[in-house]
């Protein structure tokens, strides 16, 4: 009698794990029932925020949901991603983060771990880096720029969108290699970075190929040098750092999607898949590369294993050049 009423109840048991394991897999065929937000975390106008809007429109058009973008700059993005961090884990609060997510953990302390807090879901694009100047600037070459600079020590400023982020990173690492005095002049994102530079508040700044792409066009900076490997399309004429016989300047930076962590499996394989499929659409593909970045649309697993190599490297850079936050 007792065993039966043992094996009835380790049925019971059983049944009732089954179930449980069969309405996650059912709760991500169905998601998302409700609304989702992108977070941004960085101020309007940048590139993080024009990609954010476009993958937006794209999963609001496969999902029949509303799918919003919220801008919540602050602190070199640390206010965004203590937001998702924090959010619950389930699948309807996304964070669209850069590679700055993994530069702030070697810089301050953080009110998440960058790599224990998110899921990585899928890595968006690459991008490398412009140093632009005003177009009225008097000087056309690094050479020029770096002659004025010692002219002028401690007269001149670059800007960043964010303590931290990639281009303080090659705004220190610039200073290092040619010895001159700028001063570091953090902003909440690239859009407002770029309006100073523009009002001739700043003299030189490092910005993303695709913030900097429109400015560069219509002639209103001027690209001095790229990261990277390689020469860019849109700056044919701008060398990279290598060229210049300057170092360490060749890591590309990132966007990606992230879930918090606890999220489910099924709905993290979900979002991964529609993104990747929205991420090569032909049209999303094409204004990717017009804004002078390289379409990736990865798997959660690669996403992950760019994470996992990236941040020992740029945790090596910070502490070699000795960057402190203010």
């Amino acid at each position: 009698m007792t065993g039966s009423l043992f094996n009835r109840r380790a049925a019971i048991a059983a049944a009732a794990l089954a179930l449980a394991g069969a309405l996650v897999p059912a709760q991500a065929q169905t998601f998302p029932t409700r609304p989702v937000r992108i977070v941004v975390p960085y101020a309007p106008g940048g590139a993080t925020d024009i990609l954010g809007r476009m993958v937006a429109a794209k999963l609001q058009e496969a999902w029949g949901q509303n799918v919003t973008v919220e801008n919540k700059p602050g602190a070199s993005g640390v206010v965004g991603n203590d937001l998702v961090a924090k959010a619950p884990p389930d699948g309807y609060t996304v964070l669209l983060g850069i590679t700055a997510i993994v530069q702030g953990a070697t810089l301050m302390k953080l009110p998440y771990d960058p790599y224990k807090d998110f899921i990585p879901v899928s890595q968006l694009s690459t991008s490398t880096s412009l140093l632009v100047v005003p177009a009225k600037a008097p000087y056309n070459t690094v050479a020029e720029y770096v002659a004025l600079l010692k002219q002028q020590p401690g007269k001149h400023g670059y800007g960043s969108y964010g303590a931290g982020t990639s281009a303080h990173i090659q705004g220190e690492l610039f200073k290092s290699h040619t010895g001159t005095d700028l001063a570091h002049v953090p902003y909440k994102g690239a859009a407002p970075m770029m309006t100073d530079l523009l009002g001739g508040q700043l003299s030189m700044a490092f910005v993303d190929a695709g913030t900097g792409r429109a400015h560069v066009k219509s002639g209103a900076v001027k690209a001095l040098a790229v990261t990277g490997t390689e020469r860019l399309k849109m700056a044919p004429d701008a060398p990279t750092f290598a060229e210049l016989g300057y170092a360490n300047f060749e890591p590309k930076g990132w966007f990606g999607f992230f879930l918090p962590a606890g999220t489910p499996a099924p709905i993290v394989a979900k979002l991964a898949a529609d993104l990747q499929k929205a991420i090569r659409l032909p049209d999303v593909t094409a204004r990717i590369e017009d804004l002078g970045q390289t379409p990736v649309g990865g798997t959660p697993e690669a996403f992950a294993a760019v994470i996992k190599t990236d941040g020992p490297v740029y945790a090596k850079l910070i502490k070699d050049l000795n960057i402190k936050l203010d």
